[in-house]
């Protein structure tokens, strides 16, 4: 059976979504359609006012609507230790393991040259600008255990290799292959308190 265009467009715009397939889109908008409307009225004005207000954090690049975010006001987390993650979730589950005290810096994404991710589009220049101006004593990298993660890691490493700064990454308690977002908290917990000295490969 076909559906309106209108509708169609729904489904199109809710493939949108990560891990929403065709079948997937159709359901959800038939519930939204079909449900309580004030409801519907609401996620889409809900979703509409986070896109006009929500921003990125001028330090940390976490997504926040104030110009810096809460974390990143806080003067009694370390200063001096910053945690490169790939994106927002990843600051999530690490503040569930209450084991690191430090700044993040917040990537949106790894370098990935055959889709024309470069250094610029996940703000590393900002991350080493950051670095320069104001000093710190470790880096830690805390980048998912994929080809994208470690190619990701090595290039930020090496930017700073020459900097007196401790670079770290966790401990390989997180499969290969995985992604940070994914991690059993107890598991992450492991490996940031386990975490390595990074090595360089000359």
């Amino acid at each position: 059976m076909s559906v309106s265009p209108l509708i169609q467009e729904l489904i199109q715009a809710l493939r949108y979504l990560p891990g929403v397939g065709p079948k997937s889109a159709q359901r959800m908008a038939f519930y939204l359609l079909q449900n309580d409307i004030k409801k519907t009225e609401h996620l889409a004005n809900t979703i509409i006012r986070n896109l006009k207000h929500i921003r990125r954090c001028i330090q940390c690049r976490v997504l926040t609507e104030t110009e810096l975010c809460q974390i990143c006001r806080n003067t009694k987390r370390a200063q001096t230790k910053i945690c490169i993650v790939e994106g927002q979730m990843d600051t999530i589950v690490i503040e569930q393991t209450a084991t690191f005290n430090g700044r993040y810096f917040v990537l949106h994404g790894q370098l990935s040259p055959i889709d024309g991710i470069g250094p610029e589009q996940i703000g590393i220049p900002l991350l080493l600008e950051q670095i320069k101006k104001n000093p710190v004593d470790e880096v830690i990298l805390a980048l998912s255990a994929t080809i994208e993660g470690q190619t990701t890691s090595h290039y930020i490493a090496s930017a700073l290799r020459h900097l007196p700064i401790n670079i770290t990454r966790l401990a390989h308690g997180l499969p290969m292959g995985s992604e940070l977002e994914y991690t059993d908290g107890h598991t992450l917990t492991h490996a940031f308190m386990d975490r390595k000295n990074f090595a360089f490969s000359d």
